[in-house]
Parts: structure tokens; C-alpha cells; sequence
């Protein structure tokens, strides 16, 4: 999916070239706190459209919206549209990829590279129990506490859509599995994991669902055409059985013969889904990645046919597979273990090939009455413009059944003042019919008046630990952070109270960041801010 379309061509045009010298770089590697929010849902026709943000550096070298302008005036009787400074707007996006490799990376002894740390993927690793709507679009849910002090809170964004019954109706799905059988995957945890994770999958799709299977090292290969997974179990599973590795990993031939097949076997009415299971290590085949993407650009444009990554390997090319996976209009993933694929390919890609929207995009407005300045925590690669968010030529995310999305803000709101803080606006297009629709949510200072680490919020607590977790294997500079021993010891507590697996593992993977970055000379959540005027300050899966 092609997410900075929504960018102006200056910024496209900026960012373009760093993002194919990341390519290169790496061989070509392909329930919360007191809401205070009244959780409106009622289906909204379009409206006036906002002002696009204007960008500055951050300290990384990459742009972000300015926040930090008073901006707009009042006319008589009633606000105007808030100033461009108080919008932000981006694609919806249910990756998380980052986390699962970055805990891996952990595991092993090694920091992760900052440049693979998207603090949106950590966050949304975790899923809160928002409500869920009765229908098929979102719930938009809205809370936040005070994160320290001066005038700092954190405002969640909570996204939710209806989950999913395995045994009701659902369209069919068409599924091309493009996997990588080059000699990097010979290394255990790879292709091993791959075949296992293909043969669980074979069992837990219906009948009337269609699977093809391509290979590719040095040429890619079709094992299998478009094939009704009724008429084919055992034939399908005598396939996976065999694959074997070889030589090189010529990614562009994969993609390329991975979306022959996806078209020669589309299916009209079904979900037509190309998904890569690679490490996306390549290292033969096109050196430019305009060449891939923009296949994938047309056949989703044309077809509908969308991408799904899973990403293996202690060597991983995280930064080739989410662009792929962006421009498909699709998601990521990253699978270490057994139990791990399992996750993916039982309890989740079954039930994901039926989509709730298209081109999902949101948009929060700030009351500058309220709020001085804001960062939306993570989403850079996935920013729109925001004069497009009404705009339905421009690509936004993918959503599945029973999906959630989290988007978490630092707001800093102006001393002593009092009433509405944000309303958040989800926009998509109906799968069926491509219509339009559109939900909204409000919060308040009201409730934004709890501490963030006061007890009975354990939901919006997780996702504030996952957010500054990944922002301190950024470099840190978000108010209000603890410290990494403070949120391993807050996380544990989490575990404590709910027996949550996944949050263990999370606690877990802090304490090793907190020692592998104390051995480099120190903690980085009191460093330099990201934004000049940004100052430190005092769930489930």
C-alpha cells in the first residue's frame, strides 16, 4: 500500500531516495484509564477538509508534523476548522513486525537497529478490550491520564472492529503463498518454521478457500497453481513437505511470478491475497525496489490484491518487507517460534481474510483551546496529508475482522484550562461497496485527570509502557518517561494481575534493552528531546 501518497510530491519526492538507500543499505532486504470521552460512533457524512501540516526535522533526520504553533482564531459563535497545526492524520495500520523482531534481536544479545523500532508496531502488539461495534465498520474509543507534570498526558486513540464467528459466512479467500527458499533460510527457525506454519494453515481453511504456492531462490517457481483447498488438502500438504532450500534469493522473480499466479487465479467476490514468507535478505534479481513496488501497486489498484508479509530469521530485512507490504495494502508480521506461527496462521490469518474496511484513515483534531502542543507517538511512515483524508484516491490501511488499532499522543494542554481535548474520526470505504463512511470519538480534560500509573488502568498503562519501551530504543525524549527498570517493574505487575503471557515476555525484553543499553554507558528515556521543548516528567495480546 502506497501510504505516502497521501504526501505532497515535495515530500514524496524527499523521502524516496532514503528510503531506497535503507533498501540498498541492507542488500535489498525485502479497557483504560477514566475515559472522560463520550465513544460516539453515529456514521458522519464527509466535511470540510483540513489543512496539510507543514514538516521539520526530528533529531533523526526525518520530518514530522510541527505541533508547537498556537495557531487559528475564533469567529463569532463558534470555532473555525482548527488551524493545520491541531490536525494529524494517517493510514490505519495493524503491523507488528518491529516488536517481534526487535524481542528476538533482545533475545540474542543485541540492540535492535533504531531505524526498524516503529513504536506504533510495539503498541499495537497488544490488544486493549475496546467495544466492539454491532456492525461492520469501527468503535472509536478515546481516554488518557496526566503523564507527569507540566501539563503533559498521554491521549489514546483506541480503534476497534467486530471480530469474526468461523463458522458464519464469510467470502472466500484466494491465497498465493510466495515463499523463500534460498540458503539464508536454511538456518533453523526459518524455513523449518515456514513449512510448519503452512501445514497448520492448510487445516484451518474452509473448503471453498483457494491456495497457490511459489518458490523462489535464484528463479522463482510455481509448486502449485490456484487450487480449492477441498479438492487438494493432502496434495497441498505433499507440496509444503518437499520444499527444500538452495542457492540465492532473487525476491523481485518471487514477487513477481507470486502476482502471475494471484492474477491468473483471482477470484471475483474473494478476499485475493499474495502472502510473502521470506527474510527478506535478497540478494539477486532487481536492485531497484520501484521495479517490485510498483507491481504490487497495480495489481492491488486493478485486482484488490493485497499483501501480507511474515517476516523469519535472526538477519531480517524489516525495511523491504514493510514497504512491500505498505504499498500492498497489507500488513506485516515477524514469527521466532512454533507458538508464534501457530498465533499467526491458526488464530489470526483465518479469520483476517475477512476485511471489515478499505483505506482506512484517521484523523484527530486538537481544540487549540485546550491543547498548546502534541506528538503523535510513532505512524511516521504512514502520515497522510491531511486535505486527504476525505479524499478516497488516496491509499490508507487495510482492517480486518477483530482487529484493533492503537494511536497514542504526548498533549500538553494549557495551564488551568478546561473542556474538549480532541475528537478522533475514522474514515473507510466499505469492502462490498466501496461507500464512504466515517465514526467519531471525544475526549475531555475531565478525562485526562487521573495519573497514568494510578491504580485500575492496567490497559491504557500497557500501551503507554509499549510506547515508551520503543521510544527509548529510539533515544528517548517522551514526557513523562519512568525509566526502563520502572517499566519492567510495571509491566511485571501487569503480568502479575492478569497472568498474561505476552506481557511477561514484554517485561522481559525491557529488562534486557535496560542492560544491553547500560553496558553502552547509559539509560536513554532522560535524554535529549526529540522536540526542542519536550521534557521527561516524573494491555493484552
Amino acid at each position: 500500500m502506497d501510504r505516502h501518497d497521501g504526501r505532497p510530491a515535495g515530500r514524496r519526492a524527499a523521502r524516496f531516495p532514503a528510503v531506497i538507500a535503507v533498501l540498498l543499505a541492507t542488500g535489498l532486504a525485502v479497557g483504560g484509564c477514566g475515559a472522560g470521552g463520550d465513544g460516539t460512533t453515529a456514521d458522519r457524512s464527509a466535511r470540510e477538509k483540513g489543512g496539510a501540516a507543514s514538516a521539520v526535522p526530528d533529531a533523526r533526520g526525518g520530518a514530522r508534523p510541527d505541533t508547537s504553533a498556537e495557531g487559528g482564531k475564533e469567529s463569532a459563535g463558534r470555532p473555525r476548522q482548527p488551524a493545520p497545526d491541531y490536525l494529524s492524520t494517517f493510514a490505519l495500520d495493524v503491523d507488528t513486525a518491529s516488536y517481534g523482531y526487535a524481542r528476538r534481536t533482545l533475545g540474542e544479545g543485541r540492540l535492535p537497529d533504531p531505524a526498524t523500532v516503529r513504536p506504533e508496531e510495539f503498541v499495537n502488539s497488544f490488544r486493549p478490550d475496546y467495544p466492539r461495534p454491532a456492525d461492520n465498520g469501527f468503535s472509536v474509543t478515546l481516554d488518557g491520564a496526566r503523564a507527569g507534570s507540566d501539563g503533559w498526558s498521554l491521549v489514546r486513540v483506541g480503534l476497534a472492529t467486530r471480530g469474526t464467528d468461523r463458522a458464519a459466512e464469510r467470502p472466500p479467500a484466494a491465497l498465493t503463498f510466495v515463499v523463500d527458499i534460498s540458503g539464508s533460510m536454511a538456518e533453523p527457525g526459518r524455513l523449518d518454521l515456514v513449512k510448519e506454519s503452512l501445514g497448520l494453515l492448510a487445516d484451518q481453511l474452509r473448503d471453498d478457500d483457494s491456495i497457490a504456492l511459489v518458490t523462489f531462490s535464484d528463479e522463482a517457481e510455481t509448486r502449485l497453481p490456484m487450487t480449492r483447498v477441498g479438492e487438494a488438502r493432502g496434495r497441498i500438504r505433499e507440496v509444503v513437505d518437499s520444499l527444500a532450500t538452495t542457492s540465492s534469493t532473487n525476491v523481485e522473480a518471487g514477487v513477481r511470478t507470486g502476482y502471475d499466479v494471484a492474477v491468473e487465479g483471482h477470484r471475483k467476490g474473494a478476499t485475493n491475497r499474495v502472502v510473502l514468507l521470506s527474510d527478506a535478505l535478497a540478494n539477486t534479481g532487481s536492485t531497484e525496489a520501484a521495479t517490485i513496488l510498483g507491481r504490487i501497486e497495480e495489481e492491488r489498484r486493478e485486482y484488490g490484491i493485497t499483501l501480507f508479509g511474515v517476516g523469519v530469521g535472526s538477519e531480517f530485512g524489516d525495511a523491504f518487507l514493510e514497504q512491500l507490504a505498505d504499498r500492498g495494502d497489507g500488513q506485516t508480521t515477524y514469527v521466532s517460534t512454533p507458538a508464534q506461527a501457530r498465533k499467526v496462521f491458526v488464530d489470526q490469518l483465518p479469520a483476517h481474510v475477512e476485511l471489515r474496511a478499505r483505506d482506512a484513515k484517521a484523523q484527530v483534531s486538537f481544540d487549540r483551546r485546550t491543547v498548546e502542543k502534541f506528538r503523535l507517538i510513532g505512524y511516521e511512515n504512514r502520515e497522510v496529508a491531511d486535505e486527504d483524508f476525505r479524499n478516497d484516491r488516496v491509499d490508507g490501511g487495510e482492517v480486518g475482522a477483530g482487529h484493533t488499532v492503537t494511536a497514542l499522543y504526548a498533549v500538553r494542554t494549557r495551564p488551568g484550562s478546561s473542556g474538549p481535548v480532541a475528537t478522533a474520526t475514522v474514515r473507510w470505504l466499505d469492502p462490498a461497496t466501496r461507500a464512504p463512511r466515517e465514526r467519531s470519538g471525544t475526549v475531555a480534560t475531565g478525562g485526562l485527570a487521573a495519573d497514568v500509573w494510578g491504580g485500575g488502568h492496567d490497559s491504557l498503562q500497557l500501551t503507554a509502557i509499549a510506547a515508551y519501551f520503543a521510544d527509548a530504543l529510539r533515544g528517548g525524549g517522551l514526557p513523562g518517561a519512568p525509566g526502563l527498570p520502572a517499566l519492567a517493574e510495571r509491566a511485571d505487575a501487569i503480568a502479575g494481575r492478569s497472568g498474561s503471557a505476552v506481557v511477561r515476555e514484554l517485561a522481559e525484553a525491557v529488562r534486557q534493552a535496560d542492560g544491553l543499553l547500560g553496558r553502552q554507558g547509559g539509560e536513554p528515556a532522560e535524554g535529549p528531546s526529540r522536540e526542542g521543548e519536550l521534557r521527561s516528567g516524573d494491555p493484552y495480546s
